[in-house]
């Protein structure tokens, strides 16, 4: 679905992402573990097309798509739900979830929100009419999910889904988005510190100083690992 490789970036003359190499299969949950400031947020908005790679490429169902810009690779079937969320606080939570209909490849875009959204997150249909800033964090950040799913994507790309966000409905969300996975066959790429959640993820890649350093499927995920990498 999603293959990385030999990635290099830079901020200017600053080398911020080290030859990566990373796949996402089809109908899979990858997560991406690594202490603050590694490089983690910089891979994602590479993917997204927010930030050119110096080097390496960037596949996406087969296609080469380090030359398209971010909206095209959303039209492509890229969602992405960044860090802090990024709703529209002065919109209605309807209204913020019809905006995740621009992303849609198809031009029939029907404005009824569909059922499959309101099973993954109840919550929202009871505040359909409530403003977005209204919401507490965990709500918003259920919304932000949703409106990303609302353009149909084959890959949902999640920047620390929980992060600020009370344990209950860590929960909430750990369980949607592998349902998500699981009856959808859409795929994930997650960054993500919970080691609850990271657990929910088939594979995991750790990175370190801008590059990828562990890897392997999160069963096997040693204690060695998680002290390194997801220790505060």
């Amino acid at each position: 679905m999603l293959q990385i490789t030999g990635l290099n970036v830079y901020y200017g003359e600053s080398h911020i992402l080290w030859d990566v190499d990373l796949s996402v299969p089809a109908g899979q949950m990858v997560c991406l573990i690594g202490r603050n400031g590694v490089g983690k947020t910089t891979l994602l908005k590479t993917i997204m097309g927010l930030i050119k790679p110096r080097t390496g490429t960037i596949t996406f169902a087969g296609n080469l798509i380090n030359a398209n810009s971010t909206d095209q690779r959303a039209k492509l079937g890229i969602g992405y739900v960044p860090q802090g969320r990024e709703i529209i606080p002065r919109l209605t939570v309807k209204e913020n979830l019809l905006l995740g209909l621009e992303a849609r490849r198809d031009r029939a875009r029907s404005q009824e929100i569909p059922e499959e959204i309101f099973a993954l997150f109840p919550v929202l249909k009871s505040m359909l009419s409530r403003m977005g800033g209204d919401l507490s964090g965990g709500q918003q950040q259920q919304l932000a999910i949703a409106r990303a799913l609302m353009g149909k994507p084959q890959l949902l790309v999640l920047d620390e889904p929980t992060e600020g966000i009370q344990p209950s409905i860590i929960l909430e969300i750990e369980a949607a988005v592998r349902r998500i996975v699981e009856s959808t066959g859409i795929s994930v790429l997650l960054v993500e510190q919970h080691l609850h959640f990271v657990r929910q993820a088939d594979r995991y890649y750790a990175m370190q100083k801008g590059g990828i350093v562990a890897s392997g499927s999160t069963s096997e995920l040693s204690q060695d690992v998680i002290e390194r990498f997801l220790a505060v």
